[in-house]
């Protein structure tokens, strides 16, 4: 088996480090400061669940370095996916899966437009990880797994393989019947907890516990699961309770990605997150006023981390 990680952020290096240090064949692609010391120094992965070092590293910039791959794990953010995705060509053979592991609902239809349906699975993950320097990243723990599966529900013998390598790596993984309800979920779960994260910037523990902003989460998730269903897709039974009590159980210092890059000043995911709400509601009708108004407050911040506004 050899699996490729385009986009060694948080989420990548933790679940590639996992493989690799099970004896998987993992390759990296990555760029820049992060490329230059995981080539130098390995990849080094800090977490609560056990220190990784990937050294020496399979890593390069250029997709087209390793050949091709039975599966593609996509840790790159969802406005980079569009214009990465014609680059994963030369890692794609018949039977090759990509897993991207984006939160939003819409990068697998997006891939399967630009490569083929053929290669275009779901995925998702959940565990708090960040970089915390070039070639070093943390895993601070929190409910730590990982979810993909064929689009059409079919367990197929690509995707259980894939599952058992990420188990007998100590991974939580599994393969779920409904993989976009999953996605579904997993939406709902960390919209909302991000968007007002990042309007009031408080992390997960002040927002669950401050009786005004954990009303307005579990208003967001009821948005979410409204549009959900308009959409056709079907949410199983108590999403929304166990989506509140995934995040009573977090790491109380936790912020979601999105939160961290707009307080950054950097792109962010908005239009991914809390814009795809407002634009998949709007597609059916489905009033979202608080994505909406999160989504409008958000979003000088995002033009100006795109260089479409300047101000102070």
């Amino acid at each position: 088996m050899r699996v490729a990680v385009v986009g060694v952020g948080g989420v990548g290096a933790y679940f590639g480090a996992r493989l690799a240090a099970a004896g998987i064949d993992v390759v990296f692609v990555a760029r820049g400061a992060h490329l230059d010391a995981i080539r130098a120094r390995g990849l080094r992965v800090d977490s609560v669940l056990g220190d990784m070092l990937v050294s020496p590293a399979q890593v390069s910039d250029d997709p087209g370095a390793f050949g091709a791959v039975d599966y593609v794990l996509l840790g790159v953010k969802t406005w980079q996916v569009a214009e990465l995705a014609p680059r994963l060509k030369p890692l794609l053979k018949p039977t090759t899966l990509i897993v991207p592991l984006q939160n939003g609902v819409e990068t697998p239809d997006e891939l399967g437009r630009m490569l083929g349906t053929q290669h275009a699975g779901g995925g998702l993950c959940a565990g708090f990880s960040l970089i915390e320097g070039p070639g070093h990243v943390r895993h601070l723990g929190g409910v730590t797994f990982i979810r993909f599966g064929e689009l059409d529900g079919t367990k197929t013998p690509r995707v259980l393989a894939l599952r058992d390598a990420f188990s007998s790596a100590g991974v939580d993984a599994a393969v779920p019947d409904d993989i976009r309800a999953a996605l579904w979920e997993k939406l709902l779960l960390v919209v909302p907890f991000g968007s007002l994260g990042a309007v009031s910037r408080a992390p997960i523990g002040v927002l669950m516990k401050t009786r005004e902003t954990r009303a307005l989460v579990i208003t967001g998730m009821r948005e979410i699961e409204a549009v959900a269903h308009a959409n056709g897709v079907r949410l199983t039974a108590g999403v929304v309770d166990r989506a509140v009590a995934l995040l009573d159980a977090a790491a109380p210092e936790g912020t979601s990605s999105m939160q961290r890059d707009i307080a950054a000043g950097k792109r962010s995911e908005l239009d991914a997150w809390t814009g795809a709400v407002e634009r998949l509601g709007a597609r059916h009708a489905v009033p979202t006023p608080l994505h909406s108004f999160l989504y409008t407050c958000l979003l000088p911040l995002e033009r100006r981390a795109r260089g479409e506004l300047t101000f102070a």
